[in-house]
């Protein structure tokens, strides 16, 4: 990646990418989280099982050892014999084994919780080609991969100097104590050694967490123009909605106009809001509104109005509230029935004397 492209990256990742991503299986993980749960793990598994383990490896590999001429040499009991020694060493070390593997899921799952990720396991056959294969080796990436390292490394060996220096004179009078007495102070050294190596690992895991987390999110990073086209790709083209509002809109008031000379009454403002009623006694249980609009809209109707003898009552405050809290094919609610059927009586009476 060169650094314009970086530099182009000014936008926070969205949802959608974040999610694109992990499902891909791009996701900050700290191989020095992993490293030091193993150690863990590593230094527990020792403490607890080292001695079983030693035991039942003695036990298990001494005839290759005390009674090697009194083996079979033909293929068949050689193949038999290394079969079973081998079934048998890994059943020795198949707990210590499981607790190390617990260890390493369990690292990789409090980072990041469970990934699912075929397409990451899927085999890429694009990883075999040898250009790439050095392209990769030769990268930045690797290149600060090798600086983690090195550093790490010297952090250790410091850890360990701090630890072994002090305490040196006496390691050098290790050969002259008593054998308990050596092997209390070796123990007490390595447990120092381990604590020492333990914290440094810690810190070292800590920030490489933090930086992984901080690369993975700047990798993730947008673009303005990648922004916009992933809105495209999700809500539409907003020319294209635009444009189908404009046709919804256009084929509703087209309707409405239709719907003005079958109304029974326009209450109007008069000008600048116009509502059209509609109210068929037998078979509505209120009032409906089949069309309103305000100004041009609302001049529109009054002249479709005028045009087909729908009689036109203004009413101001009753034109301004039905425009406000009724919708058009919806029914009046109740609090404006008294007003509107005042208006209705006044038309139909209206009606009785032109007739």
């Amino acid at each position: 990646m060169s650094e314009e492209d970086d530099a182009s990256k000014t936008e926070e990742p969205t949802g959608k990418r974040l999610e694109k991503a992990r499902e891909e299986g791009n996701v900050p993980i700290s191989q020095e989280i992993k490293s030091l749960l193993m150690l863990v793990g590593g230094v527990i598994s020792v403490g607890m099982f080292a001695p079983s383990v030693a035991s039942d490896l003695k036990t298990t590999l001494r005839p290759f050892i005390a009674r090697p001429h009194e083996m079979a040499t033909d293929f068949e009991a050689l193949r038999d014999l290394i079969a079973g020694t081998l079934a048998e060493v890994g059943l020795i070390l198949l707990f210590p084994i499981t607790v190390l593997v617990i260890l390493a899921v369990l690292s990789v799952m409090g980072q990041v919780g469970f990934v699912y990720s075929p397409k990451r396991a899927a085999p890429d056959l694009g990883k075999l080609s040898l250009i790439k294969g050095l392209q990769q080796f030769f990268s930045l990436r690797r290149v600060i991969e090798l600086g983690k390292s090195l550093l790490k490394l010297a952090l250790v060996v410091a850890a360990l100097a701090v630890v072994v220096w002090p305490r040196l004179p006496w390691i050098l009078r290790l050969p002259e104590m008593e054998t308990v007495a050596m092997l209390m102070q070796v123990r007490i050294v390595i447990l120092f050694l381990i604590a020492a190596v333990v914290a440094v690992m810690l810190a070292v895991a800590g920030a490489d967490m933090f930086y992984t987390r901080y690369q993975n999110h700047k990798k993730l990073k947008m673009t303005k123009q990648e922004v916009k086209d992933e809105y495209k790709q999700s809500e539409g083209d907003p020319q294209v909605k635009s444009r189908i509002r404009s046709i919804r809109l256009e084929k509703f008031r087209r309707r409405m106009m239709q719907a003005v000379p079958h109304a029974d009454v326009v209450i109007t403002n008069p000008t600048h809001f116009a509502v059209a009623l509609s109210y068929k006694m037998e078979d509505m249980e209120a009032p409906k509104v089949v069309a309103k609009g305000a100004d041009l809209i609302a001049k529109k109707i009054r002249e479709i109005a005028e045009e087909n003898d729908v009689p036109i009552v203004e009413n101001p405050p009753l034109a301004r509230a039905l425009y406000a809290s009724v919708e058009v094919d919806q029914f009046i609610p109740p609090e404006h029935y008294r007003p509107v059927a005042e208006v209705i009586s006044y038309v139909m009476k209206l009606k009785k004397k032109t007739r």
